[in-house]
């Protein structure tokens, strides 16, 4: 009776600590990932090196962040239409571009293309 109390006590520490070690690594690579996400949020590079290509891009009226970061992908702009909808989120920008045709050139990071897209028009002056 006693060796099998033992046995139990064995397998059920073995089984507790298999247990330990599987929740930290589901914690280290959740927060890795959530790690690599934040990152690329604040530091996605440009598609290509300057002097890149013009892309024009018509942002309609209401479009969504997901219809945009798509349509930026498509155009090979981004790399994911997914992280800039979360950038355009985070960086709060969502609600500040505005609609238009635009010249984009793949040189330009997505917070310089965020950028560009929430200018306020500008009136030419006729001289």
């Amino acid at each position: 009776m006693g060796r099998s109390k033992i046995v139990l006590s064995v397998v059920s520490s073995i089984l507790s600590f298999s247990i330990m070690v599987l929740v930290v690594i589901a914690v280290l690579r959740t927060g890795k990932a959530a790690y690599d996400l934040g990152y690329r949020i604040f530091t996605e590079p440009a598609m290509e090196e300057a002097p890149g290509q013009d892309v024009t891009v018509k942002v309609e009226e209401g479009v969504s962040a997901m219809e945009l970061g798509n349509l930026l992908e498509e155009k090979k702009l981004v790399q994911s239409g997914v992280l800039f909808m979360l950038q355009l989120t985070v960086l709060d920008y969502d609600d500040k571009l505005k609609s238009g045709t635009y010249t984009l050139n793949t040189s330009q990071t997505a917070i310089e293309m965020m950028q560009v897209m929430a200018e306020e028009e500008t009136e030419e002056i006729a001289e």
